[in-house]
């Protein structure tokens, strides 16, 4: 079976780091990986993708300075590393694969693999 878990989300307060992992377990993470976030009551959107190669890496601009995209091949994780968080992180963030090794597209519907999501609230 085809399985990715997410980890290390929490609560923090305004301003602190979470670094959250998506593992593979039942197949080789040879594909792109993309992590989606959703807050309550908005549409699930895609925020950062990273190809199977690590050669091509994608960030949404208004991440750019906070968050950072990474893989380990050898331990079939994906990270995101997330630092200065702010309260407008909060949301319950995803990773998501598909038949795809490159960061072509980040809408929901061509990922077919998904994780349980972790949630990630950032509060004083």
């Amino acid at each position: 079976q085809v399985h990715l878990v997410e980890s290390g989300g929490g609560l923090v307060q305004p301003g602190g780091s979470l670094r959250l992992s998506c593992t593979a377990s039942g197949f080789t993470l040879d594909y792109a990986i993309v992590w989606f976030r959703q807050a309550p009551g908005k549409e699930r959107e895609g925020i950062s993708c990273i190809s199977t190669s690590n050669s091509n890496t994608y960030l949404e601009d208004s991440l750019k300075g906070r968050f950072a995209i990474s893989r380990d091949n050898a331990k079939n994780t994906v990270y995101l590393q997330m630092n200065n968080l702010k309260l407008g992180d909060t949301a319950v963030y995803y990773c998501a694969a598909g038949l795809l090794s490159d960061c072509i597209t980040m809408s929901p519907a061509d990922y077919d693999y998904w994780g349980q999501g972790t949630q990630v609230t950032v509060s004083s």
